[in-house]
């Protein structure tokens, strides 16, 4: 069925959000779903100096928007930031519903639609969209299914969900299988298949240097509906096939993958949830100007690695933006 197209958030109505200081947010509200009403939340960093250039950042799975100090950066460089709360995470999580419970990642089509014409209308004429992980998923995804928009001109792609980090085995013949079966059965559970280790690796209250909300983003994460695997399946079969992306897009990821069940410090210097080798095949499958980085010691969210690693992300994002787009900077 056609997702009715949402027309009723293009205001500019912002209030305090919950990280303080120069951030600010406004609640977008959606068409109803199948599990009744939902929103998506839009927060907003304005960088001191007059721009028009601005980046619309993406959460990935079991997530949303804290990275302050990825917002400050990009401030640093004259973009104002903007960051989405998809719906049924963080910010925008209603007590009705499911976490993070899709069907089809098209869903968030809406929110990003009316993220996009929001900064549009605030005076953005040069816009990038940055997504992590799941979010560096939807927005591949997304921009290989708008061609022509006018509303974005780039993607920086932070270890994007490009495939599951599973056997081969389990890749070819069993997450085919669940999403199948998720077609009709879209509520059946699953487990996530997520380590807690990465939490403890960034969480302050275990080995992390980072405070955020283990209500939004806590370290064990439930079941997930057979729903959301077929959603993300979907997705990852159409990057994975004679992917077109029509604007330069950076995607970056770690130089090696971890898998451990027990604490090691080696989890603060690798991805420890999706296989980097998965990431550099389809990214360098994708058609089109497509520059692939690998950052030394990285986790699997690079702009929570060490110092000096997401100094080295940030430089690499910068200069990769400079080269693009010179007639921007």
């Amino acid at each position: 069925m056609p997702q009715k197209e949402n027309t009723a958030n293009t205001t500019t109505d912002y209030s305090p959000d919950i990280l303080g200081g120069n951030f600010e947010k406004q609640t977008l509200k959606l068409n109803d779903d199948y599990e009744g009403a939902a929103i998506a939340t839009l927060v907003r960093s304005k960088c001191d100096r007059p721009s028009d250039k601005a980046v619309l950042y993406i959460h990935g799975f079991n997530d949303y928007f804290f990275q302050e100090e990825l917002a400050k950066e990009f401030n640093n460089q004259d973009y104002h930031f903007y960051a989405l709360d998809l719906r049924k995470y963080g910010r925008s999580y209603l007590q009705h519903q499911k976490l993070n419970n899709v069907r089809s990642l098209k869903e968030y089509d809406e929110e990003i639609n009316l993220a996009l014409k929001i900064i549009k209308q605030e005076g953005n004429n040069h816009v990038l969209l940055n997504g992590h992980s799941t979010g560096g998923l939807i927005i591949t995804y997304y921009a290989s299914r708008n061609p022509n928009s006018t509303l974005f001109h780039g993607l920086i792609c932070n270890s994007p969900f490009y495939e599951y980090n599973l056997s081969f085995f389990e890749r070819k013949f069993g997450i085919p299988l669940l999403s199948s079966i998720g077609k009709r059965f879209p509520k059946s559970l699953v487990p996530a298949g997520f380590s807690e280790m990465y939490g403890y690796s960034l969480h302050q209250d275990n080995y992390g240097e980072w405070n955020y909300s283990l209500i939004w983003k806590p370290n064990h994460i439930a079941k997930v509906n057979l729903g959301f695997i077929r959603a993300i399946h979907q997705a990852q079969i159409n990057i994975q096939s004679n992917c077109i992306i029509n604007m330069p897009i950076l995607v970056l990821h770690s130089d090696k993958s971890i898998y451990v069940k027990k604490w090691t410090d080696k989890l603060r210097s690798a991805d420890a949830v999706l296989n980097v080798e998965h990431i550099a095949e389809f990214a360098n499958a994708i058609k089109g100007n497509v520059k692939v980085a690998e950052i030394k010691d990285g986790m699997h969210d690079l702009v929570l690695s060490k110092r000096e690693v997401r100094e080295q992300v940030y430089k690499t994002m910068f200069d990769w933006i400079k080269s693009q787009f010179k007639n921007e900077n």
